[in-house]
C-alpha cells in the first residue's frame, strides 16, 4: 500500500511532512491539488472519514481573502464540497490518505508515526 499526501507543494507543512516521510523511508505520492486537480468522489470519500468541518481551513488566508457571503454560505458539506472543489487551497493540509480507511489532517511527527504503523499492520 501506498500512501497519499494531499496539498500543496509550497506550503510550509507540507514541505516538512514531505522531509520527514522521505527520512523515515516512508513511501507516498505527492498529490498537488493545484496541479493535478481534485475530484469529488475523492473529496467526499476524505469528508466520510474526517468530516466538512475539519477539512475546510477556515483560518488561511484563502478563507480570510472570501467575501462574508461566502464564508456564511459554507455552512454544510454539499456547500463546503462546492468550495473545496472551486478552490482547493482553502482544503486543510497536509492531508495523508491510504486510500481506503484512514485519513490524517496536519503534520506532526507523533501523529504521523502512529497514523502510518496503524496503516502497515
Amino acid at each position: 500500500m501506498t500512501l497519499t499526501m494531499y496539498g500543496i507543494k509550497n506550503c510550509d507543512t507540507i514541505k516538512k511532512a514531505r522531509r520527514w516521510l522521505e527520512q523515515q523511508g516512508v513511501a507516498y505520492q505527492f498529490h498537488d491539488y493545484r496541479v493535478d486537480g481534485l475530484s469529488e468522489q475523492l473529496l467526499l470519500d476524505i469528508i466520510h472519514l474526517v468530516g466538512w468541518q475539519a477539512l475546510l481551513n477556515t483560518k488561511g488566508t484563502t478563507w480570510r481573502k472570501l467575501e462574508q457571503t461566502q464564508r456564511d454560505g459554507c455552512n454544510s458539506a454539499e456547500s463546503a464540497v462546492a468550495l473545496m472543489l472551486a478552490q482547493p487551497a482553502i482544503i486543510k493540509r497536509p492531508l495523508l490518505y491510504d486510500g481506503n480507511q484512514k485519513a490524517l489532517l496536519g503534520f506532526s511527527e507523533q501523529s504521523y508515526q502512529q497514523f502510518i504503523s496503524e496503516v502497515t499492520l
